[in-house]
């Protein structure tokens, strides 16, 4: 009988019991295509019932991998045939002007692989740069070649800490989700402030 899950893993366990690489791959491919689900949790939770031998490693990492580049081309074509027309009709309403889209356009022309590649590190970026990469035109080719390259890496990265961790996952988990959350932050804290600019300059 293997131990159960340690710490925020936990919740997900019936999930696992009952279906296996289905709901890794679901709940991935849902994370990564824009619906905030667990996806990475169960990632980690299915690597370290794979380190206790009640799942096949390579079969949990090949159903991530697959799920999340089919979840973030999901979201790229979503963002390709809607969110420039929703940009355009609601995006004043969230101060996304024309001018700014098009710089948005612009930086993803010259840095769209490093946002695509890692994106999926942080939550929130997992969930939209597919979205945004559509959205603002970048071309499909070049998208999938980084969207795969990406999906391999945090997968590789997330399973393999599962798999070897195995008990004090849980302990390394809640610590790098603390670490993303100060992330946000900051970053929350930084488009409030511009936020506040640009209305200043309104006035």
């Amino acid at each position: 009988m293997a131990e159960p899950l340690p710490g925020p893993l936990a919740h997900l366990a019936p999930l696992l019991e009952d279906y296996g690489y289905l709901a890794v791959g679901t709940l991935v491919l849902l994370d990564n295509g824009g619906i905030p689900v667990p996806g990475q949790t169960i990632l980690v939770a299915a690597a370290v019932y794979a380190g206790a031998g009640r799942l096949n490693f390579p079969a949990v990492l090949g159903v991530a991998v697959a799920a999340a580049v089919i979840g973030n081309a999901l979201g790229y074509l979503i963002g390709r045939k809607g969110g420039r027309a929703f940009a355009h009709r609601w995006g004043r309403y969230v101060l996304l002007t024309p001018a700014r889209l098009e710089r948005a356009e612009d930086f993803f022309a010259r840095h769209g692989a490093a946002v695509v590649t890692w994106a999926r590190f942080v939550d929130v970026l997992r969930q939209t740069n597919g979205i945004i990469a559509g959205t603002v035109g970048m071309p499909w080719r070049r998208f999938m070649v980084f969207n795969v390259i990406g999906a391999a890496l945090w997968a590789g990265v997330w399973a393999g800490l599962g798999y070897a961790a195995g008990a004090h996952i849980g302990t390394i988990y809640a610590t790098v989700a603390r670490s993303q959350l100060l992330a946000l932050a900051v970053l929350g804290a930084l488009a409030a402030v511009l936020l506040a600019r640009h209305l200043l300059r309104r006035r």
